[in-house]
C-alpha cells in the first residue's frame, strides 16, 4: 500500500474499491471502511461482478463483466478527460507520457464502454463525478485486479487513474492493494521473487551482486566483481552468485514435466490446493525426482512429500511479520513448540550449514554475513539492515520500544514512511502508460456458456489446513459451496435438487448450489477451501506474462444437474 490502512480510512473522501471483497478477505479493514462511509459520510463505489456485502455500505456499484477491468477504467478516465475533472496542475508538475496516454483513452467512450462492461453509461458517469468531487480518493484492490492475464495491466491502469485525478502522495489517497495472506509483503521484500534481491535490488544489477556477493563471500557470475578468499582457489563454475533472473513458483512446478526442475523445497505452501488445474499440479509433483515440504499440518501436498520438516506455527517462534501497509511487526514466542518442530528459519540454516560441511569441494566462504549461524531472528534482522536500505533502521529493538515503522526506513533516526510518492515518485516523474483491453484467455463458448470466478469465504482461508480443523467453523461453513444466479438455477431447473457439476476444459467438480443474487446471471462463484471439491480442478494455468500470475478469475464452464 502507497497508503496505511488508518489514513485511508480516516483521511480519504472516497474509495474505490475494485477486485477486491474486502470485509470476507480482510475484515478488519473492512470494517474501518464501513466506518468511514456510515459515520463520516465518504463515498464508496464498489466495483464487483459480485454483489459483495461491502455494496451494501456503496454509493454505487458498478457490476461489470469479468476481464474487463481496464475497458471499465479507461471509460471512467475518458468521462474525467472529457469534462475537463483531470488534475492539470499534477499532471503538469509530477508526471510524463500524458498525451500518448491520452490518446489511447480517448479511444474508450462510454457507449463502447458500457458494451464491453455491461456497466450502464449513467452509471459510468456517475462513478466519474463522485471520482471528481470527492479529494482525494483512495483506490483498494486484491486479487480480483491482479489473477488475470492482464493483472500488471489491470495495476497500472490504477495508476494512471490515481494520477490523472492528482491522488498520489497525499494523505487519503494512493493505490492500495490488500496482500493476500499476513506476510506476503515481507516475503516479497526480502526477495522471494525470482528477479531481485532482498528490497527490491535487481539480481541483474552488477551494483547489487557485488554488494551481495561480498557479504555472502561468493563470486558472482557474469560480472567483474572477483571475491578474494584465502583459504580456497575459487573458480567461476564452482560456487557463484548468478544474476541470471529465476523462475517463479507457477513455472518452476509445470518445470518437472518439462525437465527444468528436479527438486522441490516447499515451505508452508500447499500447490495442490492453491494452484491452478489441479490434475497437472498432481502430475508434476508425481513425477519430481525430490519434494521436501515444511509445515505445521498435513496437507494435500504432503501425500507427495519425500521428507516432510516439522515447522512452527505464529505463536512458537519470534520474529516479524510486514504487512499490507509496509509494516514491520514483532512476533513474539508464546508458547514451545510440540515435539521435534523448529522455527524456519532454524530449520533452513541446519540444511545449509549441513550442505556446507559435507559436499566436498565448496569453498569455506568469508564474506561478513556468509555463516549460516544466527543465534536468533535478531541476528537475521541485523543482516537485513546492512543489505536492505529501505529496512535498514527497521530493528528489533526499535520495534521492542513500540515504535511503528513502515519502510522505507533507512537509518536508526529514520520515523518510518506512513505515505509514499510525497512529493516525487522513486524514478522521478510519473509515467503514464496506455494501456488497451484485451479479452480474457478464456470466454464463454456453446460447450462452456458460464463463467467461474473464485476466491476465498469469510469462515476459511486458503487452502483450508487450518480453519477446517476448526468445528466451529465447520459448524457454519462446512462444504463446499457453489454460487448461482437464480435465473440460471431456474434455466438448469434446480427445482429444490442441491448440486451441480461444474466443467471446464480442465476438470469437473460436484457440490451444493447456493442460489444467490450474489453473482450475476451466466456467472457462478467457487472457492478452494475444500480437496473434494476445489475450484482449482477447473481453473487455468495460462500466466500474466509479466507477473506470472494465473487467470484465477475468469473460467469458462458448464454447469449441469448431477444425477
Amino acid at each position: 500500500m502507497s497508503n496505511s490502512m488508518d489514513d485511508v480510512a480516516q483521511k480519504a473522501e472516497a474509495f474505490f474499491v475494485i477486485g477486491s471483497n474486502t470485509t470476507e478477505q480482510h475484515p478488519v479493514f473492512g470494517t474501518m471502511l464501513r466506518r468511514a462511509v456510515r459515520f463520516r459520510g465518504a463515498k464508496l463505489i464498489v466495483a464487483d461482478p459480485r454483489r459483495i456485502d461491502l455494496c451494501d455500505f456503496a454509493t454505487l456499484h458498478l457490476r461489470h463483466k469479468p476481464g474487463a477491468d481496464i475497458a471499465l477504467l479507461n471509460g471512467l478516465m475518458y468521462i474525467l478527460l472529457d469534462k475537463g475533472w483531470e488534475d492539470k496542475d499534477f499532471i503538469a508538475e509530477r508526471t510524463e507520457g500524458f498525451d500518448e496516454f491520452k490518446a489511447t483513452i480517448m479511444e474508450y467512450p462510454p457507449t463502447l464502454v458500457s458494451e464491453i462492461t455491461g456497466v450502464p453509461i449513467n452509471q459510468l458517469y456517475e462513478a466519474a463525478e463522485i471520482m471528481a468531487a470527492s479529494k482525494p480518493m483512495a483506490v483498494i484492490w486484491a486479487m480480483g485486479i491482479t489473477q488475470h492475464i492482464t493483472g500488471v495491466r489491470n495495476v497500472m491502469t490504477l495508476a494512471n487513474l490515481q494520477m490523472l485525478l492528482g491522488n498520489m502522495g497525499v494523505p487519503g489517497g494512493g493505490v492500495n492493494p490488500l496482500r493476500g495472506q499476513n506476510n506476503v509483503q515481507g516475503a516479497c521484500d526480502m526477495g522471494g521473487l525470482p528477479n531481485v534481491f532482498p528490497g527490491y535490488q535487481p539480481v541483474t544489477s552488477l551494483e547489487a551482486i557485488a554488494k551481495f556477493g561480498t557479504a555472502w563471500g561468493l563470486q558472482v557470475e557474469g560480472s567483474k566483481v572477483e571475491i578474494e578468499n584465502a583459504e580456497a582457489n575459487l573458480q567461476p563454475a564452482t560456487f557463484q552468485l548468478s544474476n541470471r533472473v529465476g523462475m517463479t513458483a507457477t513455472e518452476i512446478i509445470p518445470g518437472v514435466l518439462e525437465g527444468k526442475t528436479h527438486a522441490l523445497y516447499i515451505l508452508g505452501e500447499d500447490p495442490v490446493m492453491s494452484d491452478p488445474d489441479t490434475h497437472h499440479v498432481r502430475d508434476c509433483l508425481e513425477k519430481v525426482d525430490f519434494l521436501v515440504l515444511q509445515e505445521i499440518f498435513p496437507s494435500e501436498t504432503a501425500a507427495y512429500a519425500d521428507v516432510l520438516l516439522p515447522g512452527v506455527s505464529f505463536a512458537e517462534k519470534t520474529g516479524t511479520f510486514t504487512n499490507t501497509e509496509r509494516r514491520v511487526q514483532m512476533v513474539r514466542q508464546a508458547v514451545e513448540p510440540p515435539g521435534d518442530a523448529k522455527p524456519d528459519w532454524w530449520i533452513t540454516a541446519e540444511i545449509a550449514r549441513r550442505i556446507l560441511a559435507g559436499t566436498p569441494g565448496l569453498p569455506s566462504l568469508n564474506g561478513p554475513f556468509a555463516g549460516w549461524d544466527y543465534p536468533d531472528t535478531s541476528a537475521i534482522m541485523g543482516e537485513i539492515n546492512a543489505l536492505t536500505p529501505s529496512y535498514g533502521g527497521i530493528t528489533h529493538a526499535r520495534l521492542e520500544a513500540g515504535e511503528r515503522l513502515q519502510w522505507p526506513c533507512p537509518t536508526s533516526e529514520h520515523g518510518g514512511t506512513p505515505v509514499l510518492h510525497v512529493g516525487k515518485f522513486a524514478r522521478g516523474l510519473g509515467k503514464f502508460t496506455p494501456i488497451d483491453h484485451i479479452p480474457p484467455a478464456e470466454e464463454p463458448s456453446d460447450d462452456y456458456p458460464m463463467v467461474m470466478s473464485t476466491g476465498r469465504v469469510l469462515y476459511h482461508w486458503h487452502g483450508g489446513q487450518m480453519t477446517r480443523r476448526a468445528k466451529g467453523l465447520m459448524q457454519v461453513y462446512g462444504e463446499a459451496l457453489i454460487e448461482i444466479n437464480p435465473e440460471d438455477g431456474a434455466r438448469l431447473g434446480l427445482n429444490g435438487q442441491t448440486r451441480v457439476r461444474v466443467t471446464s476444459r480442465r476438470g469437473s467438480i460436484e457440490a451444493q448450489a447456493w442460489v444467490t443474487d450474489r453473482v450475476p446471471p451466466g456467472m457462478v462463484y467457487a472457492n478452494f477451501h475444500f480437496p473434494e471439491a476445489s475450484a482449482n480442478e477447473l481453473t487455468q494455468a495460462i500466466l500474466d506474462p509479466v507477473a506470472k500470475i494465473p487467470e484465477y478469475k475468469v473460467t469458462a464452464v458448464k454447469v449441469e444437474l448431477t444425477n
